[in-house]
């Protein structure tokens, strides 16, 4: 078996220590032993995206929030549906990842965060979204392994009932809040639902080719 090597660490504010590693051509970040993400299970993140834009087909300039940018495979598969009129903002708490991506993950990178349409905001999702009252058509979520603070304890605001009433406020009439998790959770269901949305719960595979562990996305709507 190829050697894991360790590239670079930083600190997440609030939170441990995250390490990014390589083993051949692949990177992982790990947290507190957590696999947090790979390059070699991609799948789930891209759905995040597609699936998510899919609900807001019909805005002809979409105005898209993605938190946080992980390793870009989300960010690349809005990219690559959202039309050229589209505003795509990254908030990305750690400036580490965004170094990463723009060095020793360039390759991965391709280049997605210089693209005209988007904007990077180094900063936590939470203020992201609080500052932009019906700011968004879409608000994407990644930022820990679920519904719970597993980066950061300050992330469990995003899905407490307070959090939610924030990102409901955020999204534009028809507008979509979509949370990726690595397994089902009920009672952040009922929360969504509390909170006036419509939930869709869709379970995807973790790699492209339909293998791997099953994961989680909600695509919660405004009720009508």
């Amino acid at each position: 078996m190829v050697p894991r090597e360790m590239i670079d660490s930083a600190r997440i504010p609030g939170g441990d220590e995250m390490t990014l590693y390589r083993r051949g051509d692949d990177f992982m970040i790990v947290v507190d032993r957590n696999e947090l993400m790979s390059t070699r299970m991609n799948g789930s993140e891209e759905a995040l995206g597609t699936m998510a834009c899919a609900r807001i087909a019909g805005v002809a300039a979409p105005r898209v929030l993605i938190g946080g940018y992980g390793m870009g495979f989300t960010l690349r598969a809005v990219l690559g549906v959202v039309g050229p009129k589209a505003e795509v903002t990254v908030a990305e708490l750690v400036p580490e990842i965004l170094a990463w991506a723009r060095g020793p993950m360039a390759a991965v990178a391709k280049g997605c965060l210089d693209d005209p349409r988007v904007r990077v905001v180094e900063a936590d999702v939470a203020e992201a979204i609080a500052v932009a009252p019906g700011g968004y058509d879409a608000i994407l979520l990644d930022v820990d392994n679920g519904p719970d603070g597993l980066v950061r304890v300050e992330n469990n605001r995003l899905y407490a009932p307070r959090g939610l009433a924030v990102a409901r406020a955020a999204l534009r009439p028809g507008g979509v809040l979509a949370v990726w998790s690595a397994a089902p959770d009920a009672r952040f269901v009922t929360r969504l639902k509390s909170a006036g949305f419509v939930v869709d719960e869709v379970a995807v595979k973790a790699r492209q080719n339909g293998k791997g562990p099953r994961h989680v996305i909600w695509f919660a709507t405004l009720a009508g």
